[in-house]
């Protein structure tokens, strides 16, 4: 039997989260495997996965912060604003001073308004961007609110006297474009910039140290690597239920509040089974995903 819950994968460049997706189900002998957090094929690292139960966990699951390391080259824009794309145009980066480099990038800390990346798959009028773009159409996507609470260089090399190479960690909100930073760094710079080298380190509480690489699992048994009790319980807050109170959730009813506020999980006394996902109002708490269904 499949066991229900989460693989984080450190995923491999090259492949697509879909691709990944695909080889799970294969180690997992299920089609109910799905993913949080798409990554583009060129990045490489934290990816979690759900299996079976869990795959109806993921849009629940506190997820919205994520760590990334990075490069950035000044001296060169793209049409993808990452190594992938055409280059579009160049300037030499050799008047970037390390005054001018920190000013930049400290302007593109906190609170932003982010055009992502034309070639994304934002979708405009049922329609992926990345679609239209190929197609020939000159797309610009409205700005969208993003938060970034870092974004710090930690080496900078010089590829040629023209092109500069910057490493730097990011912190930031889901829905944050890090080759879009890498764009926004290089306009403000006036050099033009983009990314060769993305790797997620974190997905909220998921950590690469954790991470699993696709051949890894493959040599396990079971390529769960989180229970569906153990997912909970590392992402959000958890409930003791008695057993009358995990019947009334497994029927779809609700049980007394208790004060708690966004979404928390019900687990069974004295197993720890998670029975239950709930949300609070004044005078009840409701299930709002029901993991053991009576009958």
């Amino acid at each position: 039997m499949t066991t229900s819950g989460l693989i984080v994968v450190d995923k491999p460049a090259g492949w697509t989260s879909h691709d990944v997706v695909a080889r799970l189900r294969r180690l997992a002998h299920t089609r109910r495997v799905g993913h949080a957090g798409t990554l583009d094929p060129m990045a490489t690292g934290v990816l979690v996965v759900g299996v079976e139960k869990a795959t109806r966990l993921l849009r629940y699951l506190a997820l919205a912060d994520k760590g990334y390391t990075a490069t950035i080259r000044l001296g060169q824009a793209t049409t993808t604003d990452d190594a992938e794309g055409e280059l579009i145009a160049s300037a030499p980066a050799s008047a970037v001073t390390t005054e001018r480099l920190t000013a930049a990038t400290e302007a593109l800390i906190g609170e932003l308004e982010q055009v992502p990346s034309a070639v994304s798959a934002i979708k405009i009028m049922g329609k992926r961007s990345y679609a239209r773009v190929r197609a020939g159409e000159d797309v610009v996507l409205a700005p969208w609110p993003v938060q970034v609470s870092r974004l710090e260089p930690t080496a900078i090399r010089w590829v040629t006297g023209d092109l500069l190479d910057i490493d730097v960690i990011v912190e930031c909100s889901s829905g944050t474009y890090v080759r879009a930073l890498a764009r926004d760094l290089g306009a403000r710079l006036g050099v033009g910039g983009h990314l060769t080298v993305l790797r997620r380190t974190r997905v909220g509480p998921f950590r690469i140290e954790q991470a699993a690489t696709l051949d890894e699992l493959a040599r396990r048994a079971d390529p769960v690597t989180l229970s569906l009790r153990d997912a909970v319980r590392a992402t959000m807050p958890v409930r003791s239920v008695s057993t009358g109170e995990a019947r009334e959730l497994a029927f779809g009813r609700s049980i007394p509040p208790i004060g708690q506020s966004g979404t928390y999980a019900a687990c069974a006394i004295p197993d720890g089974s998670v029975i239950a996902l709930l949300e609070e109002t004044a005078d009840k708490a409701r299930p709002v995903l029901v993991f053991a269904s009576a009958g």
